[in-house]
This record gives structure tokens, sequence and C-alpha cells, in this order.
């Protein structure tokens, strides 16, 4: 009676166990990368064009929870990141992937809404240029597996340059640095 109670057991921990692996497998999932060939894979803008947005500008997620929307960045600026806000679907179930920056993360802001950042590029093999002044980009919502966008009707906002280059941050850091050895250059410069 025993051993079959255990085995039972162990039987509820693997199906557990499995089911959540599963669930990781069947998270809704953001895709973005460019049109025309500017980042794989291809897809070319609608007959009806894409549309124009600036730094800043928002979208409604496709009803189905699933579906690809257009767009041309038309701000006068090369972005190196975007900044996409959400509510309704949790950060933990979703996964996104971008052929146009090099890294792609998401987290629970304090007022519940989900932030996906794409940010970072780089040169060289494989390039992850970002989103060019002009270039044609799209952002795909995708089913995997039986899980799709919940949110779906809903509004995403999103913002570019939101996240200033790493050689901006040095830039600004060592500014920073030439600014307080200079004063504590002025301060201490009648005590030698």
């Amino acid at each position: 009676m025993k051993i079959s109670q255990i085995c039972a057991l162990a039987l509820l921990l693997v199906v557990g166990s499995a089911m959540a692996f599963a669930d990781g497998i069947n998270d809704p999932k953001i895709i973005i990368h460019g049109t025309n060939g500017t980042g794989l894979p291809v897809v070319a803008c609608p007959s009806r064009g894409c549309t124009d947005v600036g730094l800043d500008f928002s979208f409604t997620i496709p009803k189905s929870g699933k579906g690809t929307l257009f767009f041309t960045n038309t701000s006068g600026q090369n972005w190196t990141s975007l900044k996409l806000i959400e509510t309704g679907v949790p950060a933990a179930d979703i996964s996104c992937h971008s052929f146009l920056f090099t890294s792609c993360t998401t987290k629970t802001l304090h007022n519940g809404s989900v932030e996906i950042l794409l940010a970072g590029i780089k040169h060289g093999l494989n390039p992850a240029t970002g989103i060019r002044n002009g270039q044609s980009f799209v952002i795909g919502f995708a089913c995997v597996g039986t899980s799709c966008w919940t949110n779906g009707g809903s509004t995403m906002s999103a913002q570019a340059n939101s996240v200033p280059e790493p050689g901006t941050v040095a830039l600004m850091v060592t500014g920073l640095g030439a600014m307080v050895s200079r004063r504590r250059m002025w301060k201490n410069r009648g005590k030698a």
C-alpha cells in the first residue's frame, strides 16, 4: 500500500513539473524585425504601407491576440532602444526576440504594467543595427502552443531611445568625474 502511494506521489510530481515546464513553452511571444531585407525574416510592408511613428507612439494589440503590425521610423533619429509598455500579460509569461537589437528583456513595473525593453546594437558579424531613421519594422504578436496574447485589443505604448547607448553612459560618467575633479582641485587650490 505504501509503495503505491509513493509511486502516485512521484507521478504527481513528474506531471506537475512537466506542466510547469510546458507553461514556459506556451508563453506568448513578441518578435521585432525589419522589413524589406533589414533584419530577418524578410517581410514587406503591406500595400497600404507602414504606419509612420516618432520617438513616442502607441498601437493596439491585434484583437485575436496574434498578428503583425507594420511601422516606419520617421523620428529623424536612429533608435538604439525601444521600450514597449503593456498591461494584461505578466512579464514572466512573455518571451521576446528581436533581429534588430542585441537584447530583449521583460520586467514588471511598480504600477503592475510590464516593460518589454529591446536594446543594444553591435557591428561586425551578424550586426544588430537597431531601427534606423526611415527604416520600416514589424512588431509581431505570436501564439506559442495554445497561448496567445490575452489582452488583444488593448493599447501598448512605445518609446524609442529611452535607454542611452553605452558610449553615452561612459561620456556622462567621464564628464561627471571631470566635474568632481575640477571642483576638488578648485576647492583645494590654496591648501598646498
